[in-house]
C-alpha cells in the first residue's frame, strides 16, 4: 500500500500479529483515579492545561526526530479514515512516535515506510550532512575564527542548517517559537490556577525560559523544579541528549577535538523534548525518601571520591528532590518507545547550567511503567533459565529499589567535564556506571537497617534477571549494552555461572567485591576523559557469546512484547 507515494513497509497481517502477540500496554491514569479525583478543582484545571502543553511538545519533538515525521503522521490520520492499514500503520507510527524506531529485538530500526529510516543527525542537523563533512566544516570555521558560530552549531538547545558553504545553530526558542509561544502560554495559565506557590513559580519561570533565548532562564527554571518535594502535581520538560549521533563524533576526531578544547567550546548532543505530566504518591514517595537520607554517606564512599568535586550536597543540605508519580500524560521524547520505555528519571544532566552552578537534581518515579509487568511471563522465565533454589528472591518490588539505587547513582560521581569528553560512548558509560553504584552500595542500605539482608538477596537475584538480554545490544541503547557488559563482568568474576542444565546459580558472597572492583574500573574510565579507553572498557565487556544466545533465543521463544503502546485518557 502507498500513502503520498510512500509505500508502507510492514504489511497488514504483520501489524495485526505486533498488536495482537507483541504489544505491551502502558496505562496512564484516567479521571476516575483516586489520586487525581481527590485533588481540588483548581488542580484539575492546572492539568487541563498541563496536558496542553504536553500535546504541543510532541509535535516539536516530532520534528526534532525526523524531518518528514510530521508530514507522513498528517498523511497516516488522513488515510486511516477509510483503511484499516493506515489506521495500524499509524498506531505503530504512534508507539515509536515516530517514522522508525528499534524495537529491541532486530539489529536494524523497524520502519514503517520503506527507506525512511533512523538519521544519525536526526533532523538536528541537514539529512544530507556526512560525519565527515561536518567535522570538516567545524575546522574551517575555527580556522576562520567563527568561535561564536562553532559553539551554538555544538549546543545542546540549536537546530543546525546550511547558511551558504557553513552551518549555522538556530536556539530553540526562535526555531520552535511558535510552538514554545504557545506551552509558554498553557503554562502561565495553569500557574494563575494552582494554589501550590512553589509549583506556580515554576511554571513562571518555565515559561519565561521558552520564550527567552537566553541558558540563563533554562537554569532558574531548573532550579525552581529541582526543589519541588511537597508539590501535588508532576510537570517536566523533559531535556536528555542520547539521540544525536552527530555531535559526539567531534570527541572521535582527536586534533578537531583538541582545538576545541583550547577554545574552552564544549561539545554537547542536541536536546531532545519531551513532556511528563502526573500526579504524586505520597505512599511512594515516601519509601524513596528513605533512600535518599543514605545518600551522602554514599557519596563518600565512592571510588577516587577525592579526585572530583560531587555536587550532590551543600553545607549540610542534600540537593535532590524524589517523588513517585502516577501519570497522566507522557509525550516527546518520554513516547519515543523503541525497545523501551523510561521507569524513573534524574535531572537535570550534568550538562546543564543549573548543575554547574550548584542547582540540585530531582528524581521521578514512574508507577504506570514499572507496574505493567508479565508476571506469567516472567514465572516462565525463571523456570526455564534460573535455579529453583534462587525462585526465591524474585521480586519485582527488589527491581524498584534497584531503580532507586540507580536513578541516586546519576547524582554520584564525575560531573560532566569527565563525562563529555568520552564522546559516543558517554552514554553507555555513565549508565553502566548508575546501575553499577546501585548493586556495588546495596550493601550499605543494609548496614544502615534501610533493606534487610534478604531483601538484597532480591536485589542481586532480580537484578540480574533483568539483566538477560533478548538481542545483542548496539551502541545507541546504551541501558542494554550496560546490561550486556554487568552480566559478561559477573561471569567472567566467578559471581555468577550457569549450570549443567544452562540455568543461573548466584554466589552471593563474591558479588560484593565483584561489583566494587568494576565500579572503581568505570569511574577510572570516567577520569580518563579518554574515548579511546572508553571504547576499550566497553569492546572488553560486550563480548556476545554462546549463553547469551542461548539465553536471547529462550527468551524469544517464551514470547517478547517489545512493542510499547501509551494508551492515555487525558
Amino acid at each position: 500500500m502507498k500513502i503520498k507515494g510512500y509505500e508502507l513497509n510492514l504489511t497488514e497481517e504483520e501489524l495485526d500479529d505486533i498488536f495482537a502477540n507483541k504489544r505491551r500496554p502502558i496505562e496512564l491514569i484516567d479521571k476516575d483515579f483516586k489520586g487525581y479525583a481527590d485533588l481540588p478543582k483548581s488542580e484539575k484545571k492546572v492539568i487541563t492545561h498541563l496536558v496542553q502543553a504536553a500535546k504541543i511538545m510532541n509535535d516539536v519533538a516530532l520534528e526534532m526526530d525526523h524531518p518528514q515525521n510530521k508530514f507522513f503522521k498528517l498523511a497516516l490520520e488522513e488515510e486511516a479514515k477509510n483503511s484499516s492499514h493506515a489506521a495500524k500503520a499509524l498506531r505503530l507510527f504512534n508507539c515509536f512516535n515516530g517514522v522508525a524506531g528499534l524495537n529491541g529485538i532486530d539489529p536494524e530500526p523497524i520502519q514503517i515506510f520503506k527507506n525512511v529510516g533512523v538519521l544519525k543527525g536526526r533532523n538536528y542537523y541537514p539529512q544530507d550532512l556526512s560525519v565527515e563533512e561536518f567535522q570538516e566544516i567545524i575546522n574551517k570555521m575555527l580556522e576562520q575564527g567563527k568561535i561564536v558560530e562553532v559553539k551554538q552549531i555544538l549546543s545542546a538547545r540549536t537546530m543546525v542548517r546550511r547558511f551558504e558553504n557553513e552551518l549555522r545553530g538556530i536556539d530553540y526558542t526562535k526555531y520552535f517559537e511558535k510552538e514554545f509561544s504557545a506551552i509558554a502560554n498553557e503554562l502561565e495559565v495553569a500557574a494563575h490556577y494552582t494554589t501550590d506557590e512553589a509549583f506556580k513559580d515554576f511554571l513562571g519561570w518555565q515559561a519565561q525560559a521558552l520564550i527567552q533565548n537566553n541558558e540563563d532562564m533554562d537554569m532558574l527554571a531548573d532550579k525552581h523544579w529541582a526543589v519541588l518535594q511537597d508539590s501535588p502535581i508532576e510537570f517536566t520538560i523533559s531535556r536528555e541528549n542520547y539521540d544525536d549521533e552527530m555531535t559526539p563524533t567531534i570527541c572521535e576526531n582527536a586534533n578537531l577535538k583538541a582545538k576545541l578544547d583550547a577554545l574552552g567550546i564544549e561539545v554537547n548532543s542536541k536536546d531532545m523534548l519531551g513532556v511528563r505530566v502526573g500526579v504524586v504518591n505520597k505512599q511512594g514517595t515516601d519509601l524513596l525518601l528513605t533512600f535518599k537520607e543514605q545518600m551522602k554517606n554514599l557519596a563518600g564512599l565512592m571510588p577516587y571520591a577525592d579526585r572530583y568535586q560531587q555536587n550532590i550536597a551543600s553545607s549540610n543540605d542534600l540537593k535532590q528532590t524524589m517523588v513517585d508519580v502516577d501519570l497522566i500524560a507522557l509525550t516527546g521524547d518520554y513516547a519515543q518507545c523503541r525497545g523501551a520505555i523510561t521507569t524513573a528519571q534524574n535531572l537535570p544532566n550534568d550538562d546543564k547550567l543549573s548543575i554547574k552552578t550548584g542547582g540540585g537534581r530531582r528524581n521521578v518515579y514512574h508507577r504506570q511503567v514499572r507496574m505493567s509487568q508479565d508476571k506469567e511471563r516472567t514465572k516462565k522465565l525463571l523456570n526455564v533459565l534460573v535455579s529453583k533454589e534462587l525462585h526465591q528472591y524474585y521480586n519485582p518490588e527488589a527491581e524498584h529499589i534497584f531503580v532507586i539505587g540507580h536513578e541516586n547513582g546519576h547524582s554520584l560521581g564525575p560531573d560532566s567535564s569527565f563525562k563529555n569528553s568520552l564522546g559516543v560512548y558517554k552514554h553507555t558509560i555513565e549508565e553502566n556506571k548508575a546501575d553499577v553504584v546501585s548493586i556495588a552500595m546495596m550493601p550499605q542500605y543494609v548496614k544502615s537497617g534501610v533493606i534487610t539482608e534478604e531483601t538484597l538477596k532480591e536485589i542481586y537475584t532480580t537484578w540480574i534477571v533483568r539483566i538477560f538480554l533478548k538481542a545483542k545490544p548496539q551502541l545507541i541503547q546504551p541501558h542494554r549494552l550496560g546490561d550486556l557488559i554487568h552480566f559478561n563482568y559477573l561471569l567472567d568474576h566467578g559471581a555468577i555461572r550457569f549450570n549443567s542444565e544452562n540455568k543461573l546459580e548466584i554466589d552471593f558472597a563474591k558479588l560484593p567485591d565483584v561489583m566494587n572492583k568494576i565500579l572503581a574500573e568505570t569511574i577510572e574510565v570516567q577520569l580518563s576523559k579518554s574515548a579511546n579507553k572508553a571504547k576499550e572498557f566497553i569492546d572488553r565487556y560486550s563480548d556476545w557469546s554462546d549463553i547469551h544466545q542461548y539465553i536471547a533465543k529462550t527468551l524469544q521463544e517464551l514470547g517478547l512484547k517489545p512493542y510499547i503502546e501509551i494508551i492515555s485518557h487525558f
